[in-house]
């Protein structure tokens, strides 16, 4: 290789290592040492699975199957495939290039238009048909200089990994969704199961209210307020039964099924109600896929200021083709018939009209904008927390409250009964203690289901037990 072209490879080998653009750094962003609504300071990682917490057999059937057909939950990880595929996409223009190139052809001339040209002594010395065949390898290689590929590969790297982190973060939301659909629909079958038991009794009611008007005992208005109850529970219980045909059908769609050919048995809750801790805010932020996800974008979005400043530097590019070319076939693999040429090529932006300063500017909002939204993922994992923990202090109140009422409700009911059937007072007392009762025991059903939906969106919001390996 001649010495010209040897000190600018030397210098563009040198400049390889180069990388224009800020290096990224985490922000120095902080949930603080302490929650507002718990003094619980460290707990035990959730696990993977932490629906098994609940100790329900069937909720762990259902997750499991969501997790397995979700369509939601597909797309995700198509994404992620994607994400990974462009990776290797930007990190292939760190090598070089070596394509194979052929071509051969056969061309004839008319005997007029060769003749017409030359004398004709020498016109039958020219040949008519011409044959060229030329087949090189051709290499070719960008230095990358000022790092704008590695730029991209780091961008299109950190682009990945947060596709990976919301994978994760779309399983923990399947879960937790189905989990709230199924102890909804839970709740609802226990709810269903105190007004079947009211229906029974006020049809009971409404039976002995009947007799005694038939007897002539009472006016009538007895037995129009016993039907009037008992089809009041009816309506109730129609609403029950709507409310929980939605949760089913919404959970056959998180199991990736059809409405028509999905069902879950009738049953009250079951398992535990389990204690979940919720440890430090740090380690919330650090273990959430949505913030992994968030901190990677805005890792992305760094590296893509280097890509734009990259841009303001002249550009080296080397190639280099080597082969054979030959007039006959016969003879092209001859040595002598071999072709080479080398190459280094630059080019420098002079003019242009501020694409280059708009693109690097445009990179530079792009940043703010991530690191912007990067801030509000943290306060919002902040307050999902807190506002589960909050939650839960209220339910676990509004539960004792309702046990105690229930207590009383009970005993009044009781007790206004036998009055009634003393004589001493009237039946509309026996119908509002009723509905009062049945009103507790419905808020109880209502109060339970919450609670454990409750815990399920807390396992969320603790960011769940994906680690995002």
């Amino acid at each position: 290789m001649k010495p010209v072209l040897l000190l600018p490879l030397a210098a563009t080998f040198a400049l390889t290592a180069c990388k224009v653009g800020p290096n990224f750094q985490f922000p120095n962003l902080s949930g603080g040492s302490k929650w507002k609504e718990s003094s619980v300071s460290h707990n035990a990682r959730l696990p993977d699975d932490w629906w098994r917490l609940f100790g329900d057999a069937e909720l762990t059937r259902l997750i499991n199957r969501s997790l397995a057909a979700n369509n939601d939950l597909a797309a995700a990880k198509s994404r992620l495939d994607t994400s990974r595929a462009l990776v290797g996409l930007d990190r292939a223009r760190l090598f070089p290039t070596l394509d194979l190139s052929g071509s051969g052809g056969i061309s004839r001339q008319s005997s007029d238009s060769v003749t017409s040209n030359v004398p004709s002594a020498f016109a039958s010395s020219i040949p008519l048909e011409n044959q060229r065949y030329r087949s090189t390898f051709n290499l070719a290689y960008d230095p990358d200089l000022w790092g704008r590929n590695k730029r991209a590969v780091e961008a299109s790297s950190a682009e990945a990994d947060a596709s990976a982190a919301l994978v994760d973060a779309q399983r923990l939301g399947i879960a937790a969704e189905v989990a709230r659909q199924y102890f909804l629909l839970r709740g609802l079958d226990a709810q269903e199961g105190v007004l079947q038991a009211t229906l029974k009794t006020r049809k009971q009611s409404l039976d002995i209210q009947k007799s005694k008007t038939d007897a002539g005992l009472t006016d009538g208005i007895a037995t129009s307020s016993a039907r009037t109850e008992l089809e009041l529970a009816n309506n109730d219980l129609a609403s029950v039964q709507r409310q929980r045909g939605a949760a089913e059908h919404a959970l056959a769609v998180l199991c990736g099924t059809t409405p028509s050919s999905f069902s879950v048995s009738h049953r009250g809750p079951s398992g535990s109600m389990p204690s979940i801790r919720p440890g430090l805010p740090a380690d919330v932020l650090a273990r959430r896929p949505d913030v992994r996800a968030s901190e990677q974008k805005l890792r992305a979005a760094n590296a893509r200021i280097g890509v734009a400043q990259a841009a303001f530097y002249p550009n080296f590019s080397l190639s280099a083709d080597a082969g054979f070319e030959s007039l006959d076939i016969t003879r092209f693999l001859n040595w002598e018939n071999r072709v080479l040429s080398l190459g280094a090529n630059v080019a420098a932006p002079i003019f242009d009209a501020g694409t280059n300063k708009s693109n690097y500017a445009a990179a530079r909002s792009r940043y703010d904008e991530a690191m912007a939204a990067h801030r509000q993922t943290l306060l919002v994992a902040l307050r999902e927390v807190e506002d589960a923990l909050v939650d839960l202090k209220g339910l676990a109140a509004s539960r004792r409250s309702l046990d105690a009422a229930l207590t009383s409700a009970r005993d009044t009911k009781r007790l206004t009964q036998e009055r009634y059937d003393k004589g001493l007072t009237s039946y509309l007392d026996v119908v509002e203690t009723d509905r009062t009762v049945l009103r507790v025991e419905l808020a109880l059903a209502q109060v339970d289901s919450q609670q454990r939906i409750t815990l399920a969106a807390l396992a969320k919001a603790l960011g769940g037990g994906w680690s995002g390996k």
